[in-house]
């Protein structure tokens, strides 16, 4: 039996383990991505390990979220990034350089490597054949420090494409589908790989929109083969000697194959407040825009800047919308001015906003109390853009450009302009003077620390008996989101376990954070798919610092699972999932942590109720181990002792 491209990579970096699904496998990293949302606390964990030097081909440190400079703390937190990256190895791109995934599928993605990064939409990279993995800070720091990621082997599944994109209907509306056929934990333990006669006729920009938002389905990754077309990406940025070619073997075998025709498809539109509640634009045609964004990591790429500005030529913004774009990096800046795609966009009334995550995180860019906001972004949250008012619909660049100057959700088929052709440059504008590099004599780097860098809260072991009440009963699909929220006013907080806690389940309920404090801590009750999302470690540590030491699901998302054992969470699951009708928010619960295995069922106690409801673990032997310690930091200390 073949190998498919995600096994064949894996197979090359496996240091450990067995590439059967659902077994764990532990991977060595060649390269590792922080931003500075997640980075600044990678990055104190990378300093808590007490490696002298990164241990990677490659460490990149972005500079691309935290861009409101409001006050001292992010600035303070981009300079003491600046400092660790020239001190410990690393790479620093300056604020203005571009959105982290854009810029390395640019200028540092390679065809058959491994990546990990603090940010979920990491396998942005996988648009060039790279095995790209999102996950928590914890997780890309222990990398770092040259130690093999631990995860499950996924189940890989075949996205088979056919036929060709008809006009007006772009790569956005691709992965929408995919959405639609798989929901938003339809992807968990599974990697997407892309193949079919379709795939030769996306460039290298359309399949990174698309393996970024395979984030959406709970997906550990997805990615495309190294063909021509990834070559000819390669030559035009100065890149052709680190191409190689990478496909699967004709007799590899999947465990699932899902056909799309890309000839059929229609223009596609993720209504609030999930990225797979995905219906036609022609089916709710004609709403009201309030708001229009272009760009983020999913969209920002120089094809649908000058897309977005072909269309945008046509007339105005309508009078009744706002509409601002982000361009994804400098380099795509760059080439759109020349192109003439920015003096388009300005002419028809469109603000240029910075190079950064912006509106997609709640940096800036909300919409008005309960406005409607089309944006080519990847997430549609409740809450994520700024204030839990805010109906965000994610749309393709096409449609979103349609959508402004109509002044209402407009299906770009119909707007009589011809299609805009994109052709590739046969060399982009390279610059990489935005680059920091690693200093030549790093002892004598001094690190600046600025006051809203606190340090690590004291992770305690699991007692041995589990006792607290039910802070919170949650839904199916509660999002990182939900939990630990973004936005201007709780990002700069980053650095800050002790400050950001205050903001713990905010959207949800604004008591929490007292009440479990006052309590001691307490217990988190929750449906299928807790903690989707982002790979914010803020939101297993956030919670953990308020007390909350066990969270009991119906099931959970990869990454946030993964972030709960890092920091000593116990994550339960139930045996039977209609016991959760037998659990309310209030209830006193108690468990037996110091016999629970992680190959059987125990018995958690409803005290409140006089019930035994059976659970279990979803983890393995050894992630028990760290949870028992107090964490990972608590359990590698004795042995780097």
């Amino acid at each position: 039996m073949g190998y498919t491209v995600f096994e064949k990579i894996i197979k090359d970096h496996l240091v450990d383990g067995t590439m059967k699904a659902g077994e764990r496998v532990a991977v060595r990293m060649d390269q590792t991505l922080t931003q500075d949302a997640t980075g600044t606390m990678a990055c104190l964990e990378f300093e808590a390990i007490g490696v002298p030097r990164v241990r990677t081909e490659l460490s990149v440190s972005y500079t691309d979220h935290n861009m409101i400079q409001g006050d001292y703390r992010n600035p303070d937190d981009h300079r003491y990034l600046q400092d660790i990256a020239a001190k410990y190895g690393m790479v620093y791109s300056r604020p203005g350089n571009g959105i982290c995934h854009q810029v390395h599928v640019e200028r540092f993605a390679v065809p058959g490597k491994t990546l990990i990064g603090s940010d979920s939409h990491t396998p942005t990279s996988g648009g060039v054949g790279m095995a790209a993995i999102g996950a928590g800070g914890l997780d890309v720091a222990m990398s770092m420090a040259g130690e093999p990621f631990e995860l499950a082997m996924p189940e890989v599944v075949l996205v088979r494409l056919a036929g060709e994109l008809q006009p007006f209907v772009s790569a956005k509306d691709i992965v929408l589908e995919v959405l639609r056929l798989l929901t938003v934990k339809g992807g968990v333990g599974k990697a997407l790989e892309y193949g079919g006669p379709g795939v030769v006729s996306l460039n290298v920009p359309q399949r990174s929109t698309i393996t970024n938002m395979g984030a959406e389905t709970g997906a550990t990754t997805s990615l495309f083969p190294s063909d021509e077309v990834t070559r000819g990406w390669f030559r035009a940025q100065a890149r052709e000697n680190q191409w190689v070619p990478l496909e699967a073997d004709p007799d590899a075998e999947y465990a699932q194959v899902i056909e799309i025709d890309l000839s059929a498809l229609t223009p596609l539109v993720a209504q609030p407040f999930q990225p797979d509640n995905v219906v036609p634009v022609s089916e709710i045609a004609g709403m009201p825009v309030d708001q229009v964004m272009f760009g983020s990591c999913t969209n920002s790429s120089l094809q649908d800047i000058l897309s977005a500005g072909w269309m945008m030529s046509a007339g105005k913004v309508h009078p009744n919308v706002d509409a601002g774009i982000s361009p994804g990096s400098r380099q795509v800046i760059l080439e759109a001015a020349a192109r003439g795609a920015l003096e388009q966009l300005v002419g028809a009334g469109v603000r240029i906003l910075e190079s950064s995550c912006g509106a997609c995180i709640g940096m800036g860019f909300a919409p008005p109390s309960d406005g409607v906001s089309l944006r080519t972004i990847n997430r549609n949250f409740l809450g994520r853009c700024g204030h839990k008012t805010g109906k965000v619909y994610l749309v393709s660049s096409e449609t979103a450009a349609a959508s402004a100057l109509a002044g209402r959700i407009t299906d770009p088929r119909g707007i009589g302009k011809k299609p805009f052709l994109f052709r590739m440059p046969e060399r982009f504008v390279i610059d990489d003077s935005m680059f920091l590099y690693p200093s030549p004599d790093p002892d004598k780097v001094k690190i600046r620390r600025g006051p809203n860098i606190a340090p690590l809260p004291e992770m305690k072991p699991l007692p041995a008996r589990l006792k607290g009440d039910v802070l919170l009963k949650l839904g199916d699909n509660i999002t990182t989101d939900h939990i630990m929220p973004a936005g201007a006013n709780i990002l700069p907080l980053r650095s800050n376990i002790p400050g950001i806690s205050k903001h713990v389940f905010e959207v949800v309920d604004t008591t929490l954070p007292e009440r479990a404090l006052q309590q001691g801590g307490g217990i988190l009750v929750g449906g299928a798919n807790y903690g989707q999302g982002s790979s914010r470690e803020h939101a297993a540590l956030a919670p953990r610092y308020l007390g909350v030491r066990a969270v009991l699901v119906k099931s959970f998302a990869r990454i946030h699972l993964a972030n709960l054992v890092n920091f000593g969470i116990l994550p339960l699951v139930f045996e039977n999932e209609n016991d959760y009708d037998a659990i309310e928010q209030g209830d006193s619960l108690v468990f037996d942590s110091a016999t629970l295995s992680a190959a059987a069922a125990a018995i958690l106690r409803n005290e409140t109720r006089g019930m035994d409801i059976p659970v279990r673990t979803p983890v393995g032997a050894k992630d028990l181990e760290i949870i028992k310690a107090g964490g990972r930091l608590s359990y590698i200390k004795p042995k780097t002792a």
